[in-house]
């Protein structure tokens, strides 16, 4: 046992709520900001790197986090943990929703308008811009909360299916063999979903952007490896525990 000091003196009852279920509530906490950060941001589409003629949506700078954090969750506390994270998720990201569009349908008021070098000057623009970002399209809502769970429980399933096949071993096997597999779900039922029944795009035109997507993001998952491992050392550090040693119930 290795003995640390990190987020051990939090000023709460260390009997009625132990280190190890303070750092699952950080981590969970990170895992729900970044998921609703992506939801929100993700509207925005930007030019590819290498590729500046194809567009990215800005959602895919922060959803790989998620992974990251999903599976450092379900090598140090298990698939049940990880899989209460990943409803709490989306349970959150329902509750954003709401929020939001309840934001957009309020009457908005004429102070809204800066009295100095106002971006538009009438409240109506104000709105309008406001509408732009937040107003949800109702089929990429449903595709893209539909492929969040299915990745993400898939993530988590295979994951510990490499867990169980490696006997333990091999970190960056479990981590990327879920990872690659999980994203593949994810890019295939939000884009099938948006492509085909949003856009109306032709089937292979929808089948080349998809693989386009999917490479740039498991190119993301292999750069992430490092920072699972980090993350599983510094959770089990922080708790008393090696590396290599299975944190107890």
């Amino acid at each position: 046992m290795i003995p640390s000091p990190f987020l051990a003196d939090l000023a709460v009852d260390d009997e009625r709520y132990p280190l190890k279920e303070r750092v699952y509530l950080v981590l969970a906490a990170i895992f729900v900001v970044t998921l609703v950060l992506t939801n929100i941001i993700g509207i925005k589409l930007f030019r590819a790197p290498f590729n500046p003629e194809f567009a990215l949506t800005t959602g895919i700078l922060t959803y790989p986090v998620t992974f990251v954090v999903t599976d450092v969750v379900s090598e140090v506390y298990g698939k049940r943990r990880a899989d209460f994270m990943v409803v709490l998720g989306f349970g959150m990201s329902l509750v954003l929703l709401a929020v939001v569009q309840l934001a957009v349908f309020v009457d908005p008021h004429p102070f809204w308008v800066s009295g100095t070098e106002p971006l538009y000057p009438e409240v109506e623009g104000y709105q309008y811009a406001f509408e732009s970002v937040f107003s949800l399209n109702g089929v990429l809502v449903f595709g893209s909360m539909l492929a969040y769970l299915s990745a993400q429980l898939t993530d988590n399933f295979l994951f510990h299916f490499w867990k169980r096949v490696t006997k333990g071993r091999h970190l960056w096997l479990r981590n990327n063999g879920s990872t690659v597999f999980s994203q593949l779900v994810d890019t295939a039922v939000v884009n099938s979903i948006l492509f085909y029944l949003g856009f109306g795009l032709d089937f292979w035109v929808g089948v080349q952007i998809m693989v386009t997507i999917y490479v740039y993001k498991i190119a993301i998952a292999v750069l992430d490896t490092p920072l699972v491992y980090l993350g599983v050392f510094l959770v089990k550090r922080s708790l008393g525990y090696g590396f290599d040693e299975e944190v107890g119930p």
